[in-house]
């Protein structure tokens, strides 16, 4: 089966000048944990609720900042060739738990775990994803 059968289309983003505080309301309205930030529909990033936390909150970030600061840009990006086995292996291998699909560098839809495991053919290996993405971590006291 194909990433693109079980992704989310239509997918709410952000621009990098939005407010950190737009890109948190838009995740409480939409009830999801990251929103990607598109520039002229290129994927230039992530801001997730831990981004908010650990980058914005922890560091006295305003809310009324730029979410390019907090946003993530290291990102995994999935294909929509990619089968959900291959995106599966993908996400456990860069522990993470949603894979935006691009194409031609416009973002089509993303795939989260969730969406794995709610799929009576992919369920179990959501399982064993999950299980490779969280692995105990240790205090980070700095």
């Amino acid at each position: 089966m194909k990433v693109t059968e079980m992704m989310t289309s239509n997918v709410a983003c952000c621009e990098p000048e939005s407010k950190i505080q737009e890109a948190a309301q838009k995740m409480r309205e939409l009830d999801v944990g990251v929103i990607p930030v598109c520039d002229n529909d290129q994927l230039v990033g992530v801001v997730t609720d831990r981004d908010v936390v650990i980058n914005g909150v922890a560091h006295d970030i305003p809310v009324d900042a730029q979410v390019s600061q907090i946003m993530s840009t290291d990102i995994v990006t999935g294909n929509c060739n990619m089968l959900v086995e291959e995106a599966a292996e993908l996400m456990a291998e860069h522990q993470v738990r949603r894979l935006p699909i691009v194409e031609n560098d416009q973002l089509v839809g993303i795939v989260s775990l969730g969406d794995l495991a709610v799929n009576e053919q992919t369920g179990r290996r959501a399982g064993d994803t999950l299980e490779d993405i969280s692995y105990p971590s240790e205090p980070n006291y700095k």
